[in-house]
């Protein structure tokens, strides 16, 4: 190998090999890291690494950069093998390499000691036309006051806006400019010192500061922003050897190895130091680790000579051994540790391993195990609190962190240290299969574990209901009533439902109600005072205190059993919510008698006290822990007009038939209820309906049970609903209750509203009630004659109603005579139907109508005659008006009265005109002015006749309509009905 630039150790602190033994054996020491030797893929490769021509390397960009003495860099691929080839200097060597993280820019400088360093910047994207290699962006001689002294420490900004150089004659040179564009860069010494330089970091931020170390002190020195200028700032006066400071990339804080520790230092000075003793020879980072190589003391304590440091460390290098370490400073353990056979020349990280190389030209990679490796290695070694903080600090996911916990729950119980096993087991609750803990702790000594974890599971949400009964009867196997209040009390995420119903089969019923109320479970509240406690007024009392949309289903639900128990306020509470007056009920202002108390109160009083304000509710009975504590109360008319005094709710009221079925038995209280909807005036037609028929037929139901005046007090009251033109009852219904119930006023009652008067009489007669009938007759009969042949019928139906109706036969055969009701010969087949009626009943009757026949028949045929005599005389006048010549002797004119003159003109009417009186127009034909209304009359009256001999239907209708058929038949036959049509 060449001569080696570098300055090892040039603070001169020797450790003894004790120290840095105890060292290691104080922190834990791992092999988290799997070792390989690196083989180049080719033997140009290899031989590159042993050759004396090597003298610097850097990694980035998935590549590797390796400089030579006579100028050139070599870039290697992931496989080491040489991809690249460019001459960079034409003199001297490549002492130093720097790729620039995210970009392809990579900066070189050559030495060679009796010139001035030369530095360049490549961009390895883009070729160069001449050389085939990258192309050069910039070069510039770096100044050290014409001073010839080997670079010892470089360091750039990511953006090559500022450069660092470090000299060993202790002098640093930062260079500004755009390096990139070769605009120019200026150059100026920051810092001089006696003590060589051993390293140079920048740290960005507000300001831009540039981290010095010496062999003696480290500094800081503000290069850009606010306190640019100042001299440099002196941080401690502990310097470095060469190597041993780096940056840490995550922090940006700055990692100083010296021989007792490792020490951190950020924008407000010194951090924070961690004991590592032991002479440190190169420092780096990999991730969170701190990569150190330490060499013993006698290789140490042998170099002395400063200027061995430029000039190589001879052949005895080459057997040199040292320590290579990887730590976590944090967790202060070490994850790899291995002694070498020669002396370690750098390290670098590259595809995600951490490379090291030897002065003999080795390369070992070091590949990190996964932290499912790293945490089976602990816990072979039961180191579950290192696992942790490990999982912690790189930041695993809760499910991975609580394996970890678990396995250490485990081991700390397998331990038999039950308290702190069970604090992993809660801090792992989230995603443990509870069945795992509980199982361990089921032993009635560790009942208490078994608790915290139950209640921690109830905390969490993940409770189930096996586990809440598994924890109340944990409480009631301790009998620890306190637990068990403060279970219930404390908002405590449980199964409500296996809570509820723990106390119910238990009997604890308070407490179950007041784990309902607790929830807002109205129902189940509901549902326990009356299924459990039978406390029906209570039950009520707190239906009362709700919101209409909780009040409703349970009153509703259970108000059969209400109306059992508590009839008159259930009825009212359905009164003002199907009302639309439904008011929250409030408890009236108390006063409290303040009495010396015995003791302290039950737990279940005590429980009372979280429970709002408005779910309070005042026990019908007061407990024996409470009955000194009586409260005065305001009177309950008091009470009921103070609740009064609030709006009522707003809702939807439902329909009335929703709340039918829940009276059934209870008719005195449906009644009620029926009466005070109906005093409603703003009820819907339909839900009138409903109520109208539902009470009718209550009052019927009720008046089938009575006797005497009771009966007839409710069939009156039935009566008044049907009674008037206007009621809310489909008569069909009205008909059907009535008829059911034997209630006869209201089927005539609604017959006689409908109309049906026929029908009222109908009924009378088919239960052969005559006097009933009769009366009907006489009420219905003028307005309904048909009632007078059907009377007719009923009254000669049999010799007993023949003998009932008495006179009342005959006024029925007058009254059919007089509006000619029924012909004689329908009255006689009628009366012929059954052998009751005797001729000597209808001889008067008979003798009239035939009397009066033979008047009209007489009268007829004297109109015929007239008829006849006036046709034969119209006949004879036109044949002769045709035949003979008439005679017009008038000597007037008809139109203006004046004497005739020619031109006259005489109509065949014995009419006679000036020819200039008559307003002829054209050759229209002329009619007599005097005869043209009569005519046209005439005319206008055969033409609708004629127009009627064709309207059948009008015909057919007049024919159903009249009385007296055989004169509309004989009607429309003179307008020519009969005559048959003529063909064209």
């Amino acid at each position: 190998m060449p001569p080696f630039n570098r300055l090892e150790n040039l603070s001169g602190h020797g450790v003894q090999d004790e120290k840095f033994t105890m060292a290691l054996t104080s922190w834990k020491a791992f092999n988290f890291f799997d070792v390989s030797e690196v083989k180049p893929a080719d033997s140009e490769s290899a031989l590159l690494f042993e050759s004396p021509e090597f003298s610097s390397i850097c990694s980035g960009s998935d590549n590797l950069f390796l400089g030579t003495t006579d100028g050139q860099i070599r870039i290697l691929s992931a496989s080491f093998k040489i991809i690249r080839t460019f001459h960079a200097h034409d003199s001297g060597s490549v002492t130093h390499v720097k790729q620039i993280h995210g970009t392809s820019l990579l900066i070189s400088i050559s030495e060679d000691l009796s010139n001035e360093p030369v530095l360049k910047v490549w961009a390895l994207d883009k070729p160069d036309k001449k050389t085939g290699g990258p192309k050069c962006l910039s070069s510039l001689n770096v100044s050290n006051g014409r001073k010839q002294f080997p670079i010892s420490a470089l360091a750039t900004l990511d953006n090559v806006s500022q450069l660092a150089v470090g000299f060993a004659n202790g002098s640093v040179t930062v260079i500004r400019g755009d390096l990139i564009n070769d605009r120019g860069a200026k150059q100026r010494t920051v810092f001089e010192s006696d003590e060589p330089i051993t390293g140079v970091e920048f740290r960005e931020g507000p300001t831009t500061t540039l981290y010095l170390a010496t062999t003696g002190r480290i500094l800081t020195l503000t290069i850009s922003g606010r306190g640019q200028g100042q001299p440099a700032k002196n941080l401690e006066d502990n310097g470095c050897g060469l190597g041993c400071m780096t940056v840490d990339s995550d922090s940006g804080d700055i990692v100083v190895a010296r021989d007792d520790a490792i020490y951190y230092y950020g924008v407000n000075g010194r951090g924070p130091s961690y004991a590592y003793e032991g002479p440190k020879q190169l420092v780096s980072t990999f991730g969170d680790l701190i990569a150190l190589v330490t060499q013993p003391r006698s290789d140490a304590a042998s170099k002395t000579s400063l200027l061995r440091k430029f000039v190589g460390g001879g052949a005895d290098d080459r057997y040199r051994s040292s320590t290579f370490a990887l730590l976590d400073t944090d967790l202060k353990y070490v994850a790899h540790t291995e002694t070498l056979t020669s002396a370690v020349w750098t390290v670098f990280a590259e595809w995600g391993d951490f490379f090291l190389l030897t002065i003999d030209g080795k390369f070992f990679r070091y590949h990190e195990k996964s932290l499912n490796q790293k945490l089976e290695i602990l816990y072979q070694r039961d180191l579950y609190v290192l696992a942790i903080n490990l999982a912690q600090k790189i930041g695993v996911d809760t499910a991975q962190r609580n394996v970890i916990l678990r396995k250490y729950g485990d081991y700390l119980h397998k331990k038999g240290d039950y308290d702190t096993a069970m604090q992993q087991y809660l801090k792992a609750i989230d995603n443990t299969e509870p069945s795992q803990v509980i199982r361990k702790f089921l032993d009635s000594q560790r009942i208490n574990n078994l608790i915290e974890y139950l209640e921690e599971l109830h905390e969490h949400d993940k409770a189930t209901i096996d586990h809440t009964t598994l924890l109340l009867n944990c409480y009631a196997k301790l009998k620890d009533t306190d637990k068990l209040e403060n279970f219930i009390k404390s908002g405590t995420n449980f199964d409500l439902e296996t809570a509820i119903a723990m106390c119910r089969q238990g009997g604890y019923y308070d407490q179950a109600v007041f784990l309902s109320k607790k929830h807002g479970e109205h129902d189940r509240v509901v549902d326990i005072l009356i299924e459990d406690s039978n406390k029906y007024d209570e039950a009520l009392d707190y239906i009362h205190r709700h919101e209409p949309d909780v009040a409703y289903p349970n009153l509703m639900r259970y108000a059969r059993v209400l109306l059992e128990h508590c009839p008159n306020d259930t009825t009212q509470l359905f009164i003002d919510y199907y009302t639309g007056q439904y008011r929250l009920k409030k408890d009236a202002p108390v006063a409290l008698t303040q009495a010396a108390s015995g003791g302290a109160a039950s737990a279940v009083q005590n429980l009372a006290s979280f429970i709002p304000l408005p779910y309070r509710q005042a026990t019908v009975t007061p407990s024996p822990a409470t009955q000194d504590n009586q409260p005065l109360s305001l009177s309950t008319e008091e009470a009921t007009a103070a609740a009064k005094a609030d709006p009522p709710r707003e809702y939807k009221v439902p329909r009335p038939r929703t709340a039918f079925s829940s009276f059934v038995d209870h008719p005195d209280q449906f009644i009620d209820f029926l009466e005070a909807l109906l005093s409603e005036a703003d009820m819907e037609e339909a839900d009138k309906v409903d109520l109208h028929t539902t009470l009718f037929e209550i009052y019927l139901d009720v008046a089938a049970g009575k006797t005497g005046q009771e009966k007839q007090k409710w069939e009156a009251k039935a009566k008044t609903l049907i009674d008037g033109h206007d009621i809310s009852m489909d008569a069909s219904n009205v008909l059907l209750l009535s008829h059911l119930s034997d209630f006869r006023d209201g089927t005539v009652l609604v017959r006689e509203q409908q109309g049906l008067r026929f029908d009222i009489f109908r009924s009378y007669a088919s239960v052969g009630d005559t006097a009933s009938a009769i009366k009907a007759l006489r009420k219905y009969g003028p307005e309904e004659p048909q009632l007078y042949p059907a009377a007719l019928a009923y009254f000669t139906s049999s010799p007993k109603i023949l003998q009932e109706a008495g006179n009342e036969l005959d006024v029925v055969l007058k009254r059919i005579d007089e509006d000619g009701l029924m012909a004689p010969l329908q009255v006689i087949q009628t009366l012929s139907t059954n052998a009751v009626a005797t001729m000597g009943m209808v001889k008067k009757y008979l003798s009239e109508t035939i009397e009066r026949e033979r008047k009209e028949i007489s009268n007829n045929r004297r109109l015929i005659e007239s008829y006849r005599g006036e046709t034969n005389a119209k006949r004879k006048e036109m044949d002769e008006l045709g035949t003979k010549p008439a005679v017009f002797q008038t000597r007037r004119c008809s139109a203006c009265g004046g004497s005739l003159d020619l031109p006259t003109v005489h109509f065949l009417c014995k009419h006679s005109f000036h020819q200039r009186c008559l307003n002829q127009v054209g050759d229209a034909e002329v009619e007599c002015p005097k005869c043209a209304p009569t005519n046209n009359s005439i005319r206008a009256f055969r033409k609708a006749q004629e127009d009627s001999a064709n309207r059948h239907d009008m015909f057919q209708d007049t024919l159903q309509r009249s009385r007296d058929r055989f004169g509309t038949i004989s009607e429309f036959f003179g307008r020519g009905v009969m005559t048959a049509p003529v063909l064209e």
